[in-house]
C-alpha cells in the first residue's frame, strides 16, 4: 500500500448537504471532466481537509459549483486552527483499529471511531484503493459541483466524491454526474461495491460501509454504517464495477 501524506487542515464552519437537496440535478450541472479537464490524470495528489461542522446553516455560495482551489483552504475567522490526524497508510488505520479494541474483518469493512474505513483483509486491491482514497476525502466539506472540474478539490459533492474514489482505483477515467452514474458499469448490486444513483443523488456501499455526502451531517465523515432505507430507494438505480 502506497504511503499517504498526513493531511493538515483548519476548522471552518462549512455546511453539509445531500447532492439531491437541490431542485436542479447533477445532470444539469454540466460538470464533466471531459469538458473541463481535458482528460485529467487520475487522483495522485491529496486534497487538504477542512473539518465540516455538521448541521451548520449552508451559505448561499456553497451550493454553487466553483473553480477548484489548488492552494490552501480558507482559515476559520476565529483564527483557531488544528490538525486533523489522518492516517499515513492503511497499515496505520489498522493499527488505530487494533488500539481501539476493534477487530478487522476478512469480508466486511470496519468503521473506526474517527470516521475512517478499514478495508477487509480479503478485499480485492481495487476495493482497498477505493477505501484508501475515500479516507483521504472523508472529512472534506460538501460543495455542489465540487470535484468535477478537477479530481483534486477542497470540497466534493456526491458524484464528485464517487468519481474521485473510483478514478483512484482505476475504475473511472473521467468524472461523472449522478445521472451518468445511473449507467455506470454493470447493472445490479455487486459483491463488494454497489452504487445507488438517481438524477439528483448518488451514494455507494463498499464492503458493507456506506460512502455518502449525506453522512457528513450525521458523523462528519462520508463513511457511515447507515442502512439504505430511504423512502424513495426504489427510484435509485443499482450499478457496480464489473467483477466487483
Amino acid at each position: 500500500m502506497r504511503k499517504r501524506s498526513v493531511i493538515a487542515a483548519t476548522l471552518a464552519a462549512l455546511a453539509v448537504a445531500g447532492c439531491g437537496s437541490q431542485a436542479t440535478s447533477h445532470g444539469g450541472s454540466g460538470a464533466r471532466a471531459s469538458a473541463s479537464t481535458g482528460g485529467a490524470a487520475v487522483p495522485v495528489a491529496h486534497p487538504q481537509a477542512v473539518e465540516p461542522i455538521a448541521g451548520a446553516a449552508a451559505p448561499a455560495s456553497s451550493q454553487k459549483a466553483s473553480a477548484p482551489q489548488v492552494a490552501s483552504v480558507s482559515v476559520d475567522p476565529s483564527g483557531v486552527s488544528s490538525s486533523l490526524p489522518e492516517p499515513e497508510s492503511l497499515t496505520e488505520v489498522r493499527d488505530q483499529l487494533t488500539q481501539s479494541g476493534m477487530t478487522g474483518s476478512t469480508t466486511q469493512a470496519t468503521l473506526t471511531p474517527g470516521g475512517l474505513a478499514v478495508a477487509p483483509i480479503d478485499a480485492p486491491a481495487a476495493v482497498q484503493e477505493i477505501i484508501d482514497a475515500g479516507n483521504e476525502i472523508a472529512r472534506l466539506p460538501y460543495r455542489w459541483g465540487g470535484g468535477h472540474e478537477t479530481y483534486q478539490d477542497t470540497a466534493y459533492d456526491c458524484s464528485g466524491s464517487l468519481s474521485y474514489v473510483l478514478a483512484a482505483a482505476g475504475l473511472l477515467d473521467q468524472t461523472e454526474t449522478s445521472g451518468e452514474l445511473m449507467s455506470y458499469g454493470d447493472p445490479g448490486p455487486g459483491k463488494w461495491i454497489t452504487i445507488f444513483a438517481t438524477d439528483g443523488h448518488t451514494f455507494m456501499y463498499v464492503a458493507g460501509l456506506r460512502f455518502d455526502t449525506v453522512a457528513l451531517a450525521e458523523t462528519g465523515s462520508r463513511w457511515s454504517d447507515r442502512s439504505a432505507d430511504e423512502p424513495d430507494l426504489s427510484s435509485f438505480v443499482e450499478r457496480h464495477p464489473p467483477g466487483l
